[in-house]
């Protein structure tokens, strides 16, 4: 397999933007990918961007996010208050505020949502971040979900047991709303880490998986 390496050798990403509709998506999606790009490449800077959370849920998203970039020595936390569910509708101020990131943040990697994503804000803000950052490398990442749209994801990133599982407990942790929620449990997460592990040959079993559209090989 070709791989991106992580670590802190000369061509690893020094920047990286996450970009998340709502307060866990960042988690869900890239959480592992991230607590393994930050042990392993302590320089890099970390813009972490949420676009609709209520105040409650906005407290989550922070500390949230601190647990998850305790390692990075440089980092960034913006949540927005876009109405959730709504974006389609406010999406001129959206594009907006995306358009204003791209001028701010000069990224070597984006994570956001997948374009083919059936929930609307996910959906969106995946089309704006495409449309806003045309000279980047941008890695879609998927959310599990009652519509039942998981795909055929074509980039992985490897996670130890440990590390797998030190994901989906800071998530299920720091994110005390959300546990009514039939789905957002910590055998979702695993059994999707797990089943990513299954198709990319994870030697620790589990691994995260993303959709690159475009990469460019030197």
């Amino acid at each position: 397999m070709i791989t991106l390496n992580l670590d802190s050798r000369p061509r690893a990403p020094r920047t990286v933007l996450c970009l998340g509709a709502h307060a866990d998506d960042i988690e869900i999606g890239c959480g592992g990918t991230l607590l393994k790009l930050t042990e392993q490449n302590p320089n890099v800077t970390i813009h972490w961007v949420v676009f609709s959370a209520t105040p409650l849920r906005a407290r989550e998203a922070k500390g949230s996010a601190q647990v998850f970039l305790r390692s990075a020595v440089a980092k960034r936390i913006v949540v927005k208050r876009f109405r959730d569910s709504y974006f389609p509708f406010m999406g001129e101020r959206i594009k907006k505020f995306v358009q204003q990131l791209s001028h701010e943040v000069a990224p070597d990697l984006i994570f956001t949502h997948h374009r083919k994503d059936l929930h609307q804000d996910h959906r969106l803000l995946a089309e704006l971040t495409w449309n806003a950052f045309r000279n980047h490398l941008i890695l879609e990442y998927e959310i599990p979900k009652y519509d039942g749209d998981m795909g055929a994801p074509n980039a992985y990133v490897h996670l130890s047991k440990e590390m797998a599982k030190r994901k989906v407990r800071h998530i299920c942790e720091q994110f005390k709303t959300q546990k009514s929620k039939q789905w957002f449990s910590e055998d979702t997460f695993l059994a999707l880490l797990r089943l990513r592990g299954i198709e990319s040959n994870a030697p620790g079993k589990y691994a995260e998986a993303f959709y690159c559209q475009k990469m460019l090989l030197l």
